[in-house]
Parts: C-alpha cells; structure tokens; sequence
C-alpha cells in the first residue's frame, strides 16, 4: 500500500503567541514558518509524490504553496477531515490559562474520554482523520499503484492521532507523541501492518524515496525524532494541546 507522507504546518502566529488556534479561521504562517515552507519543496525533492492532499485551513494551505510552485503540474486536494481538533469555547484562548482549566488533566492523562465545550471529542477527532488516511490510502494505491508516495498537511493532534493509531497505541497515550511544525513524519501502510518510518523529521528526507517494487520497510525501521524539545505546557511535562510550537 501507499506511503503516506504527513506534514505538519509551519510555525504560525498562533503558536509563537502561545494561542490555541484550533479551527478558527485567518491564521498565517509568522516569518519563521514561512521560511520552514520556502524550505520544503527542497527537502522533498526526489519524492515522486502523487497527490498532495490538505488541511483546509490557511497555515496548511501557506505551507503547500512553495512545493506546489516547485511542481505546478501538482493538484491539491482539500480534506475537511484532517483539519485541526474543533476545540470549541477553548479555540483563541491562551495555552497558558488553559493548563488551569480541569479538563487540561482529562487531555492530558485520558484524553479518549476528553469533549472540548462547544467542540469535539479528542476520540472523533482520531476517529475522522484515520478514516481519512485510509480512504485515501485506497484512492491512491488503485489510481497510482502500491509503491507511491502521498502527501498530507495538517495539525500536531491530528498527526499525533494518526501515528498512534499507526502503532497501535491507544489514544490515551497519544500525548507522549511530539511534532514540530513543518516536520515530517512517513508511515508506510502494508496489507498486514504499518509502518512509521520518520516521526516529526525536520531533516533530509531522501531515504524515503521508492527503490522500486520489491523494497519493503523491516520492522526493525524506527522513528527519528525531532533535534527540537517539545514545549511542556507546564512544569509536569504536559504536552501542548494542538502540538508544539517550536517557538524560538
């Protein structure tokens, strides 16, 4: 099956302001995110993609834009369900007046069980982004065969979400998990089982390219973290809702 290739935006204004963004709309990439999206059609060259699929949020939509001038015979696709976890009455709040909310205790140590006011459960969350991923693995093995290479851009909790599923852990341990913005993370889809292959890779990518039809990942292919430290909410290292910010 296809190998799935899951951008996380770059760096946007809501995360160097320490906001939770969620699906509120008119959220850019800052000068820094920019430059991480200048930098991705570079990083992805030599990956013969065959779809490019996206959040249809604007800093997704910012990040997509150099590699799709890079390559101007690619179509984007939008896809309502990898946009970002509907955080309800949290959306626009700072994340440091949310770590005193009851709830933050909930998303961090049992998140399946978590429902933002006015918004989603973290579990239907999970729930529509995998059941993307898998349609659209089915879509491009039948229209560009088992060895190709897609792309999806979309958000830390949602990426996050994805990969736990991918290793088969449950959603409630999903917050150990940690993407920075404009990272790379691949997952390899066979018959049997998935593979993660990069997690949150804000480096060279060219191992990932096809080395033809017999290649096939070993179980032995690990993750390869980011060189950044996640941002801890707070001082009991809690993951920050939505992902890391890589702020600097």
């Amino acid at each position: 099956m296809a190998t799935l290739i899951l951008v996380r935006h770059g760096r946007s204004t809501a995360n160097t302001s320490g906001v939770l963004a969620g699906l509120t709309p008119g959220i850019a990439l800052d000068a820094h995110g920019a430059a991480q999206a200048a930098a991705l059609p570079a990083r992805l060259a030599g990956l013969p993609l065959a779809a490019a699929v996206t959040s249809p949020l604007q800093r997704c939509r910012e990040t997509l834009a150099p590699l799709l001038a890079a390559r101007p015979g690619m179509t984007l696709h939008t896809e309502d369900r990898i946009g970002e976890c509907d955080y309800g009455d949290w959306s626009g709040r700072k994340l440091a007046e949310l770590a005193d909310e009851p709830l933050m205790k909930v998303v961090q140590r049992h998140p399946s069980a978590a429902a933002f006011p006015g918004g989603e459960s973290m579990a239907r969350m999970q729930y529509r982004a995998v059941a993307a991923v898998r349609d659209w693995n089915e879509r491009i093995d039948a229209e560009h065969g088992e060895d190709a290479l897609f792309l999806m851009c979309s958000h830390g909790d949602i990426i996050k979400s994805v990969v736990a599923d991918a290793l088969g852990m449950h959603l409630d341990l999903f917050q150990r998990i940690s993407v920075d913005p404009c990272s790379v993370t691949a997952i390899r889809y066979t018959r049997l089982r998935p593979f993660l292959l990069r997690l949150g890779d804000t480096g060279d990518l060219a191992g990932l390219a096809p080395h033809g039809p017999s290649a096939e990942p070993t179980p032995e292919a690990v993750a390869e973290s980011s060189d950044e430290a996640p941002d801890p909410v707070g001082d009991g290292g809690d993951a920050v809702v939505g992902g890391s910010t890589g702020a600097q």
